[in-house]
């Protein structure tokens, strides 16, 4: 199997198993079944571990003593307050990033980012390379938490494994929207305002920003329900996030 297609199938099993999770089809508390959801959702077994790994770091799953997963229940308050939390964090790791400076080479590594992120969002939303996008998105928030201080960074890993705190924590439904899918070059073009406010030193900026920034994965959301209503019984999720 190619390097794009075991991509693929990751991105496919991650979202494939959130979705189950946070449209209530596996209830809180159930143990999960390697053999029962790569069946269900038609992949194999090894990009599924790796796909509940990542969902135990996100908090949408919880290890069991004994071997495997167990879904774990959460509601919407938590998820709200997930993002705000992280939205927090990141924000002061902006700002004092912006303050105290950033190596060159640092700088340079989010400037490469930002370029290949540009290169997944060529083209219109149906063709743009969304699985690359997750995993590029994903890499170019861990470079903004480590800029301030390990402290710092300690604490916005342990809230995002909070559920759905992760800048990366899509559905896989949702991903086919193209409401949604448009959201992502209002995102992409925060992220160069965020590079941007760290090089010219405005901290204050960067992190009003990183927070705003944070605030996303609501706002898509409502975007997606004001363009489409008929998400929220395709997506049973949606009803939890926005009440």
């Amino acid at each position: 199997m190619e390097k794009s297609d075991r991509a693929q199938q990751s991105q496919r099993a991650l979202m494939g198993v959130r979705d189950l999770i946070v449209s209530g089809e596996i209830r809180a508390g159930s143990r999960l079944s390697e053999v029962a959801l790569a069946e269900k959702l038609g992949i194999s077994r090894t990009p599924l571990r790796a796909a509940l790994a990542r969902l135990g770091q996100e908090g949408l799953v919880d290890t069991i003593p004994s071997g495997g997963y167990a879904v774990r229940s959460f509601t919407r308050e938590d998820v709200i307050d997930a993002i705000e939390l992280r939205g927090v964090l990141e924000g002061t790791a902006l700002r004092l990033a912006a303050e105290r400076g950033v190596a060159p080479a640092r700088m340079g590594d989010l400037h490469r980012l930002l370029v290949e992120l540009d290169t997944t969002l060529r083209g219109t939303v149906e063709v743009m390379d969304f699985d690359r996008y997750v995993d590029l998105n994903a890499a170019f928030h861990e470079r903004l938490w480590g800029l301030a201080s390990q402290t710092i960074r300690r604490e916005i890993e342990r809230v995002t494994s909070l559920p759905f705190a992760s800048p990366s924590a899509f559905l896989d439904k949702q991903a086919d929207v193209p409401a949604f899918r448009r959201s992502l070059y209002g995102a992409q073009a925060q992220h160069r305002a965020m590079v941007h406010a760290i090089e010219m030193r405005e901290g204050a900026r960067a992190e009003a920003l990183a927070r705003e920034h944070a605030r996303l994965a609501r706002q898509n959301l409502e975007h997606v329900l004001d363009e489409d209503r008929s998400l929220i019984r395709r997506v049973p999720a949606l009803s939890l996030v926005m009440g």
